[in-house]
């Protein structure tokens, strides 16, 4: 469950939220000025993102993850030319455009 709070109810409500967190996994979300600075999460849980890379990635990485997603997607299946897809996906877009007439 996440929870908003402001910097100074934090501040003042500190220990209790501490408490929240580590024994309820709720995650808080700390504000300042109504724009959110920070979320006060469980040990559990950065440690579960930190091992799963919930930090950011590199781009290779992420494009990698991309290419193996888009392969498992196509199961042996060739992948067709780039000019053919967008021709394909103009044509679509012209008929749904002119049956908006």
């Amino acid at each position: 469950m996440e929870h908003v709070v402001s910097a100074t109810e934090a501040r003042v409500h500190f220990g209790e939220m501490m408490r929240r967190v580590a024994e309820g996994q709720e995650e808080i979300i700390v504000e300042r000025s109504g724009k959110p600075q920070m979320v006060m999460i469980s040990i559990t849980e950065y440690k579960r993102l930190k091992q799963n890379g919930g930090v950011e990635s590199t781009w290779q990485e992420k494009v990698e993850k991309a290419w193996a997603l888009v392969e498992r997607d196509l199961q042996g299946r060739e992948l067709p030319p780039a000019d053919e897809i967008i021709r394909k996906m103009r044509e679509e877009r012209d008929e749904y455009l002119l049956a908006l007439r």
